[in-house]
């Protein structure tokens, strides 16, 4: 949610500025705006309800005042709809201070009603402009922008990133977070500030993480992190591993097009490094296998899609580590007083690393005692730093907000992570054959997509005006329902729900009608045929009711044969690597009817790719 942008520099900051919101649109926004301080030392500012293009086209109807010191934001709106009035920047201080905002401060109101008691008028319905307004009456005091700042966010409830710039102190920017995102961007005579390395990656790699409650202080030449308390501290470096051509189409009709394809190489960058000697050893996990023989539980949190990669890793510890696996929501987790303590592992998944119900599960845990461990994809991100330990999956940006190669990456981190504590415990058998098939998984994705992508779309085309989808699945075959689901509703707005096939009889086969198009993920006969007999049966007891059955199973499964109306063919794989090549046709699926239906599959509508508030 909502997109940062901070400069200061040599350079003209419009064009940074909007470049780098560009960069972040995939987070999800409604509004957009900039302002900067231009070359006579006056502040400008322009905002737009809708896309970015709005904003563009405004400038190009009415050129705002170029400068070399800006800020720029999207915003998604929370307080206050989706309008010119509440979009950001807000102004402060006869109209010479700007202040943007991710988060939402909690304790508006009763700012606010002090605010108003001393005069103040507002402009919009947002929790925002009671910050701005409040560190304008705080730099009318100090006419030092950085004290005032201070003075600000030690008053500030909630979640929020703030930037600010005063056009009285040109060549200044500053920042503050709390349990919401901001990193810091170090060029040649320039500086950034971003909710993430996306918006400054095509100008520099080098950046500097900021810890919870700190401020930064950004000019051309110098940066200065402090606590809240104007302490300075040291923010840690690190290099952005990917550049500014990863985060662009390539020439693909969409990113999650993209991101579809690259799962191969996201799953193979997953892997690498991490297996030696025919054994997987995980580097960061160095030094914790006291840690991970001591534990006698272990909880995944997670929301959404990374939820259910959680419950694919749920069977992956549970029968190399030999450790019990709980998998919670993150947004339920700390509401309902777990029983937790030093002896859980609490292992949290984001792929930005910023997923505020994440977050706080994870606060909680330690809180309690837990040890936690994080996946994530995002360098420099929130959740790592509160973390014991951290996998990072390196996936590489992926910017269409329905997650796709993030999902194949975290599902292989966690079939590391299973493989790495069996080892550890001494609990994994045939731990050779499993890392074989793991070694495999990359060319197996790359058969997929090679082979079934035109089928399934295809598919997909003849279904476009499909009201209604339904997903079953047995063992981790249920997970990857729940996902197919997921990706149709998210990005084609139909009705679809996943189902575990064993509780079809319990209530959802009142679904079935005739035409009713239900997608099956089969297992290998090989790994259970008592599990795949039943599948089976599901089968034709939907078909027998005039379901039009799509069956997921493997090369060679001819029992599927007489009962499916179509068959999508993954190819042989371990039975906890199947979930990794049966999601690809589903995203396939999901991505070709929304395009057959028009709609746009990077950016569904109400969505955000990164959600940084409860």
């Amino acid at each position: 949610m909502c997109g940062i942008v901070g400069y200061v520099g040599p350079r003209p900051s419009q064009d940074i500025l909007l470049a780098g919101l560009a960069r972040l649109e995939y987070r999800g926004y409604d509004s957009a705006g900039i302002a900067v301080i231009d070359e006579n030392g006056s502040l400008g500012m322009r905002k737009k309800a809708g896309k970015l293009a709005m904003l563009r086209d405004s400038l190009t109807d009415a050129a705002l005042a170029d400068g070399t010191t800006g800020i720029g934001h999207t915003r998604w709106a929370t307080h206050g709809g989706p309008t010119d009035v509440n979009a950001h920047p807000h102004l402060a201080d006869d109209d010479k201070l700007a202040v943007i905002h991710n988060g939402i401060i909690e304790n508006f109101a009763a700012l606010r009603d002090e605010l108003a008691a001393e005069g103040v008028s507002f402009r919009s319905e947002t929790d925002t402009e009671v910050a701005a307004a409040l560190l304008g009456r705080e730099y009318a005091k100090s006419g030092d922008l950085q004290q005032a700042f201070r003075n600000v966010v030690n008053r500030l409830e909630g979640a929020f990133t703030l930037l600010a710039m005063h056009q009285d102190q040109p060549g200044l920017v500053v920042g503050a977070r709390r349990n919401s995102p901001l990193v810091i961007g170090l060029g040649d005579g320039e500086n950034f500030l971003g909710s993430d390395v996306a918006a400054f990656v095509e100008h520099t790699r080098k950046a500097l993480a900021i810890g919870q409650d700190q401020i930064v202080a950004i000019t051309p030449s110098e940066v200065t992190v402090t606590d809240f308390d104007g302490v300075v501290v040291e923010a840690q470096p690190f290099d952005v591993s990917w550049d500014a051509a990863a985060a662009e189409k390539g020439g693909w009709s969409s990113f999650m097009a993209k991101e579809v394809a690259e799962q191969p190489e996201a799953v193979a960058n997953t892997i690498r490094g991490r297996i030696q000697d025919g054994q997987v050893v995980i580097p960061e996990l160095d030094g914790l296998d006291d840690l991970l023989i001591g534990i006698n539980r272990v909880i995944i949190t997670a929301c959404g899609t990374a939820s259910y990669a959680a419950l694919v890793g749920k069977y992956a510890v549970e029968q190399w580590a030999r450790v019990p696996v709980d998998v919670e929501l993150a947004h339920e987790f700390r509401y309902r007083d777990p029983v937790i303590g030093d002896d859980t592992l609490v292992v949290s998944i984001s792929q930005s690393g910023e997923t505020m119900d994440t977050l706080m599960a994870v606060k909680y845990a330690r809180e309690r005692g837990a040890r936690t461990l994080s996946i994530c994809n995002t360098q420099g991100a929130t959740i790592p730093r509160e973390s014991d330990a951290v996998v990072y999956t390196h996936a590489g940006p992926e910017v269409a907000v329905a997650s796709t190669k993030a999902f194949s990456a975290q599902i292989t981190a966690l079939l590391l992570l299973g493989l790495h504590m069996g080892r550890v415990r001494g609990t994994a058998s045939d731990a050779a054959a499993d890392v074989a098939e793991l070694q495999a998984l990359p060319e197996k994705v790359a058969q997929v997509l090679a082979e079934e992508n035109d089928h399934v779309a295809q598919l997909a085309g003849w279904m476009a005006d499909t009201r209604s989808v339904l997903f079953l699945g047995r063992h981790v075959g249920y997970p990857i329902a729940l996902e197919g689901a997921l990706k149709l509703k998210e990005i084609s707005y139909i009705h679809a729900e996943g189902f575990a096939a064993g509780e079809l009889k319990h209530g959802p086969i009142a679904l079935i009608e005739p035409g009713q198009p239900v997608f099956v993920l089969v297992p290998s006969p090989r790994h259970s045929a008592l599990i795949h007999s039943k599948v089976v049966s599901n089968i034709q007891e939907i078909r027998a009711r005039g379901a039009r059955v799509i069956v997921v199973a493997e090369e060679g499964d001819a029992a599927v044969l007489p009962y499916a109306d179509e068959v999508i063919r993954i190819p042989l794989a371990g039975a906890l690597f199947e979930p990794v090549l049966a999601v690809v046709p589903l995203q396939i699926f999901a991505m070709a009817l929304a395009t057959a239906k028009g709609l746009d599959v990077d950016q569904p509508r109400n969505l955000a790719k990164s959600v940084t508030v409860e």
